[in-house]
C-alpha cells in the first residue's frame, strides 16, 4: 500500500534544524525539486503497487527521487542513502521536513523497488518530462500534420558480468557442484560412508594450467574443456544420488535454481564439444545471470557484447528505450512501433525519420510513405543527380543522425548503461530504464538553464 499526500515543495524557510540552516535558492537539487511534476510521477509509480492492501510503503517522493541521486551520481545503495543523510539539499529535494542525520531507509528498498518498477515506467517519467518542457508540440487534434523529427538506433546495455568463456564456464560449474556435494554428504553421512570422489585438486590444477597461457594451443585447449566436462557430469551424477536418498529436497531453492542452470549448461557445452562449434541455441553465459545472451553487434573492438538489446528513440533531445530484448533480434522490426510511440505522445507522426541502413527496409519504406512520413534512406534503383543544395541538405540530415549515437555515449559512459550491476532480469530492466530517465533529467535542467 502507497500513501502519499500531494503537497506544494516546502519553503526554503520552513526546511530548518537546530543550527537553522540558510540554504541557496540557486543550487541545483533545489531548482530540479521544485521543477519536476513529483504528483504525475507518484501517480504513475503508484500503479505498481496495491492502493489496498499491505503495510505503508516508505514515501514514492524518497524513493524516486533516491533512484535519480543514485543514478546521476552512480553511487550504490548504500553511499546513495549515506549521502542524502549528509546533504540538506539532497533532502530539501526528497521533501524531507528538516534535516534528518540518519539513513532515510533500509539500501534492500531499493532492491524490491528494482523488482517492482521496470523499464516503462521511466518511460512514462520520461514522458512527463517532455509535457511539460514542449506543451505547444503536444496536440490532441486527430488531423494534425507531421511534425518534428525522429532519431532511432539499436545498443547493447553490457551487464557487468566476467568476460565469459568455455574452460572458465565449466570450472566455475564444477566448483559450484563440489560445493553442493560437501554441503548434502554432511546431511547424508550416516546413509553414504564414503564420500563421492571429485578430483577436484587435480581439475584445478589443469584449469590453471591452461588458464595462464597467453597463447592457448586449439588441441590442448580442447583437452582441458573434455576434462572439466567429464568432472561436471561425474559431479551431477553424485548430486543426483545424494538426493535420491532424501525423503524431501534438502537444497535451498537457490542452490537448486543454480544446480538446475549448471545442468543445462553442462548439456550446452557438451554439445558443443561434440559438434566443434561455438554456437548453440539460448547459450548460457553467466551461471548467476542465465537469461543473459550473447548478442553479436560487429562493433570495432567488440565484436560480441553481453546483456540486453535496446531499441532506442530520441525526439527533441529526450530518449526512451521502446524496446528491451534479451535476445538478438533485427532492430528494423522497431521502427514502426516507434514512430506509433511518437503518435501517442504528441498526437502526430514525426515528418522525418533519422535511421541508418538497417531500417531502410521495404517494409519500412511502404509504411513511411503510406503515412507522409520521410525516411532518411536513399531511394533504390539508379542514382539520381542532386543539385548541391540537395546534396548539401542530405548531408546535413545523415549528420543529425549522430546526435542518438552521442545520446548512447553519454548514457554508457557517464551513467553506466555499460556496467548494469543488477542481477535479475527484472531488476536489470528497472537499472536501464532509470539510467535513460537520468539523461533525460540531464536534458530537462539543461532547457531550465541549470546543468547536472
Amino acid at each position: 500500500m502507497v500513501e502519499y499526500t500531494s503537497q506544494y515543495q516546502t519553503k526554503i524557510t520552513e526546511f530548518n534544524n537546530l543550527y537553522s540552516l540558510e540554504l541557496d535558492q540557486s543550487n541545483r537539487w533545489i531548482k530540479l525539486g521544485s521543477l519536476l511534476p513529483w504528483d504525475a510521477l507518484v501517480k504513475i509509480y503508484k500503479s505498481k503497487f496495491s492502493s489496498k492492501q499491505g503495510t505503508p510503503s516508505t514515501n514514492p517522493r524518497w524513493i524516486i527521487g533516491s533512484l535519480i541521486i543514485k543514478h546521476l551520481l552512480r553511487l550504490s545503495d548504500q553511499e546513495t542513502l549515506q549521502i542524502i543523510s549528509e546533504n540538506p539539499y539532497m533532502q530539501f529535494f526528497l521533501d524531507c521536513n528538516s534535516f534528518n542525520p540518519n539513513i532515510l531507509f533500509s539500501p534492500t528498498v531499493f532492491v524490491d523497488i528494482r523488482k517492482r518498477l521496470g523499464n516503462d515506467v521511466f518511460n512514462q517519467f520520461s514522458d512527463e518530462l517532455i509535457k511539460i518542457c514542449f506543451p505547444e508540440k503536444i496536440s490532441s487534434d486527430k488531423t494534425a500534420k507531421n511534425k518534428g523529427e525522429m532519431k532511432i538506433d539499436a545498443t547493447v546495455a553490457d551487464q557487468y558480468i566476467q568476460y565469459p568463456n568455455d574452460l572458465g564456464l565449466l570450472n566455475e560449474a564444477r566448483e559450484k557442484t563440489e560445493g553442493i556435494i560437501d554441503y548434502l554428504f554432511e546431511k547424508v553421512k550416516t546413509k553414504l560412508k564414503v564420500k563421492p570422489r571429485t578430483y577436484r585438486k587435480v581439475a584445478h590444477k589443469k584449469y590453471m594450467a591452461e588458464a595462464k597461457k597467453r597463447q592457448k594451443n586449439k588441441k590442448t585447449l580442447r583437452t582441458t574443456i573434455r576434462y572439466q566436462l567429464n568432472c561436471l557430469d561425474r559431479n551431477i551424477r553424485s548430486i543426483n544420488k545424494m538426493l535420491d536418498l532424501f525423503d524431501e529436497n534438502p537444497l535451498e531453492y537457490k542452490q537448486m535454481r543454480q544446480f538446475w542452470i549448471i545442468q543445462t549448461l553442462n548439456d550446452q557445452q557438451r554439445e558443443m564439444y561434440r559438434e566443434k562449434t561455438n554456437r548453440c541455441e539460448n547459450r548460457i553465459v553467466s551461471i548467476t545471470q542465465p537469461h543473459v545472451r550473447p548478442i553479436v553487434r560487429g562493433k570495432q573492438g567488440r565484436k560480441v557484447e553481453f546483456g540486453s538489446k535496446l531499441g532506442l528513440s530520441l525526439a527533441n533531445g529526450f530518449v526512451k528505450g521502446d524496446t528491451l530484448s534479451w535476445d538478438a533480434y533485427n532492430e528494423s522490426s522497431d521502427l514502426i512501433m516507434q514512430a506509433e510511440a511518437y503518435k501517442t505522445l504528441y498526437g502526430y507522426y514525426p515528418e522525418l525519420i533519422l535511421a541508418d541502413k538497417i531500417y531502410w527496409t521495404n517494409q519500412n519504406r511502404t509504411w513511411c510513405k503510406n503515412n507522409n512520413i520521410r525516411l532518411s534512406a536513399t531511394p533504390k534503383g539508379k542514382p539520381k543527380k542532386l543539385s548541391a543544395y540537395q546534396k548539401s541538405k542530405q548531408k546535413k540530415e545523415f549528420g543529425r543522425r549522430n546526435q542518438i549515437e552521442g545520446k548512447i555515449g553519454q548514457t554508457k559512459q557517464a551513467f553506466g548503461l555499460n556496467q548494469i550491476k543488477a542481477k535479475l532480469k527484472g531488476t536489470s530492466e528497472t537499472w536501464i530504464g532509470v539510467t535513460l530517465f537520468v539523461a533525460n533529467i540531464v536534458r530537462f535542467a539543461q532547457l531550465h538553464n541549470f546543468s547536472f
